[in-house]
């Protein structure tokens, strides 16, 4: 009879997890294979079976992130009005970072370039807003350089985000900030009059 496995699926997801969790509340460098091991409850020898390093282990933690994140983005429905899309792929994006804040912390913990100049790639979060950016660029409702408007919501977007998760933000200041902020920064770039709301955002 063969030996159980005790580096399996189910020690790789507790390793995961941990080191999401520690990765976001702690300096990298204080993270070492002993502590992540100890966190999930296993061996420093399961660490290096089943990530070779540290740094391999950090990289499939912002794989898990990035696939999350585009999953939830490429859930967000087109529709017939790209400024109203465009709202909900910023509703999205919020919703992730407040439902996966260890994950989002990690993503765009000063690790992860945000580079909608460069090739996007089949499953790059960026995909959906710049393609909800293009059927509005093309429509005629907005007005600019898809890289700089990508780049301005995904500021805005980070921003508020980062103070909401940080506890700067309550729910109430949150929700309506939200709403102002995203709205402004959309007509920002609108071709609509100064005063008009973009597309049908709720």
């Amino acid at each position: 009879m063969g030996r159980p496995r005790t580096n399996d699926d189910t020690v790789k997801d507790r390793l995961l997890e941990s080191a999401t969790e520690m990765f976001a509340t702690r300096p990298r460098e204080s993270v070492t294979i002993r502590a992540l091991a100890a966190a999930a409850g296993t061996s420093t020898a399961a660490v290096y079976t089943l990530f070779d390093s540290k740094d391999v282990l950090i990289a499939e933690v912002r794989n898990r992130a990035v696939a999350g994140l585009f999953q939830d983005l490429s859930a967000v429905p087109a529709s017939d009005d790209p400024l109203a899309d465009l709202y909900a792929l910023a509703a999205a994006y919020r919703r992730w970072g407040r439902e996966h804040n260890h994950l989002y912390a990690v993503l765009f913990g000063g690790v992860q370039r945000f580079d909608p100049s460069g090739e996007v790639g089949p499953g790059d979060p960026v995909r959906p807003l710049i393609e909800a950016i293009n059927r509005a660029l093309s429509a005629s409702v907005l007005v600019g350089d898809a890289t700089s408007i990508a780049l301005s919501l995904w500021v805005t977007l980070h921003g508020l985000v980062t103070l909401e998760l940080a506890g700067a933000l309550d729910t109430a200041t949150a929700e309506t900030t939200f709403r102002s902020t995203i709205l402004a920064t959309l007509r920002g770039w609108t071709s609509l009059p100064l005063g008009s709301s973009p597309g049908q955002a709720p």
